[in-house]
């Protein structure tokens, strides 16, 4: 299984998402150290109603969390985006 479809395995097993979007950018960084074993840049955003009254720092902590072992063999570099439903503006990456 690739990275980015774990990822998605693992964030729909916490979170039970109503949405999940993960975007592998790694060949945005070649050269760069972290992706000098072929990748580990990803970009997520997830809407999900077990993010309901945390705040943005809480928010990342569980995803982190729920990555942890990615964290420290595959990903190099993730940027989180995190909504409730009720914040979820529409399509706005």
């Amino acid at each position: 299984m690739n990275t980015a479809d774990l990822i998605v395995e693992r964030l729909t097993k916490a979170f039970a998402p109503e949405s999940i979007e993960v975007i592998d950018d790694s060949d945005k960084h070649r050269g760069h150290a972290g992706a000098a074993a072929g990748g580990g840049h990803f970009r997520v955003r997830l809407v999900s109603a077990a993010f309901e009254g945390l705040n943005q720092l809480e928010r990342h902590r569980r995803v982190y969390a729920a990555l942890a072992e990615e964290m420290t063999a595959r990903i190099h570099a993730l940027s989180i985006k995190a909504v409730s439903p009720a914040e979820n503006p529409g399509d706005d990456n």
